[in-house]
């Protein structure tokens, strides 16, 4: 089914410089789409580092499996993303894709098949030919080049309406270096110490250790921090490469934590992965609302963190968000079946600057007409304070509209 670009896509697509030590390289294979690219092969320059992070999912896919036991040697040569079959709950055909899409990719990169990474997004249960990238990934390995990013980020879109890019430049020994990265994800979203499908690039020298601490830390509060439907994926991938190609240019490796630079590039990947993250919430399926929900006053900030998700998954919230009520019940009710401690008497429920609810009832000075006018945004922020202690979140959702059922009710259709 065709589907517009979502109203809540940025007004400007980002400009991505190209990250040296990185080219790329996108083809039409004829996995499922018809007509579109659907193949993504990148190539990374010799001494590359690689850290993930990936689904908690007790049914992870073929190339989640295959990344796990690649990500334990911390290197990287190349990274091929298909789109329109995840390539999970395949069995042992999945295995052998896998291992005949590595090898395939190897050759046509000049490396070892145990120096690729792989990830597949798209419909789950259906065997992945792939054979169809003998031949494919040759001619792209002959096209490889630093830009354009969008048409990278493109060719990994399932149910996606844009491509999602974030680029941040940060200044380490004087000299510049940068982090760019990409994500698809639209739907089956709801993060486990991973992310749907984004790929994160930095010409920066780091070992793998490092790379792999900073990551982790890095998707707590951004990745993790968004939900769409509530469901994790069988397929979530999350790799960051570090080409090190700026130590030419004399930056000198990050080899440890205690290094003063390293909390000066944290900030910058974690502004990347932050609006990576807020543009798969921005692009969740048939959403019409980005939805901030913001939590303080819990008795920690792990408790915050459960009331913020158990809003943001519930369906009569998201769906009265939809209508633009501003049915501050329904968020009650959330918070009262988290399961965290909260008191009822202490409870306030804001949207926007506007108190609707305070002390166990509504709110003396609520303004149905002036609460309507501001459900109509394209943002709307949702604050509970629990009056219960200094624990506070947030989480970024959407809303629930029928055309995520009717996206979802065509899907293999």
């Amino acid at each position: 089914m065709s589907v517009s670009v979502s109203p809540l896509a940025p007004q400007v697509e980002p400009v991505v410089p190209p990250v040296p030590g990185v080219t790329f390289a996108t083809a039409a294979a004829g996995i499922r789409y018809k007509g579109r690219t659907d193949v993504l092969m990148a190539a990374f320059a010799r001494g590359t580092t690689v850290a993930g992070v990936t689904t908690r999912s007790l049914c992870p896919s073929a190339p989640v499996e295959w990344c796990r036991s690649v990500l334990k040697k911390g290197k990287a040569r190349g990274l091929v993303v298909n789109s329109g079959n995840a390539n999970a709950f395949t069995g042992v055909k999945g295995r052998e894709a896998t291992a005949l899409t590595a090898e395939i990719a190897a050759r046509a990169l000049g490396c070892k098949p145990g120096e690729i990474l792989l990830a597949s997004t798209g419909v789950i249960g259906e065997p992945l030919d792939a054979t169809k990238f003998d031949g494919v990934l040759q001619d792209l390995s002959g096209r490889l080049a630093p830009e354009p990013w969008s048409e990278a980020a493109r060719a990994i879109m399932t149910t996606d309406t844009f491509p999602k890019l974030a680029t941040a430049t940060v200044s380490l020994d004087g000299i510049d270096v940068a982090i760019s990265g990409m994500a698809k994800g639209a739907g089956m979203i709801a993060p486990d110490m991973a992310t749907m499908l984004s790929f994160v690039f930095t010409d920066a020298p780091i070992a793998a250790d490092l790379l792999q601490t900073m990551l982790q830390k890095g998707v707590r509060d951004t990745f993790n921090a968004v939900t769409v439907d509530g469901d994790t994926s069988t397929s979530d991938t999350l790799l960051l490469f570090a080409t090190g190609a700026a130590k030419a240019r004399g930056v000198a490796p990050l080899k440890s934590a205690d290094d003063p630079r390293v909390r000066v590039f944290r900030t910058a990947l974690q502004t990347v992965l932050a609006d990576l993250a807020e543009q798969v919430a921005r692009d969740g399926e048939g959403a019409r609302h980005l939805i901030r929900v913001n939590v303080r006053g819990a008795v920690s900030r792990k408790s915050a963190r459960r009331i913020a998700m158990s809003i943001a998954n519930s369906p009569l919230v998201k769906t009265a968000i939809a209508g633009e009520d501003a049915n501050w019940g329904r968020v009650v009710m959330a918070v009262g079946k988290a399961g965290e401690p909260a008191d009822r008497d202490r409870l306030s429920i804001s949207f926007g600057d506007i108190r609707v609810a305070a002390e166990g009832m509504r709110d003396p000075s609520y303004d149905e007409a002036e609460v309507s006018r501001y459900m109509t945004g394209a943002v709307i922020d949702i604050t509970v304070d629990l009056g219960l202690g200094t624990g506070s979140d947030r989480v970024l959702t959407c809303d629930l509209t029928k055309e995520y059922v009717a996206i979802n009710g065509d899907y293999r259709s």
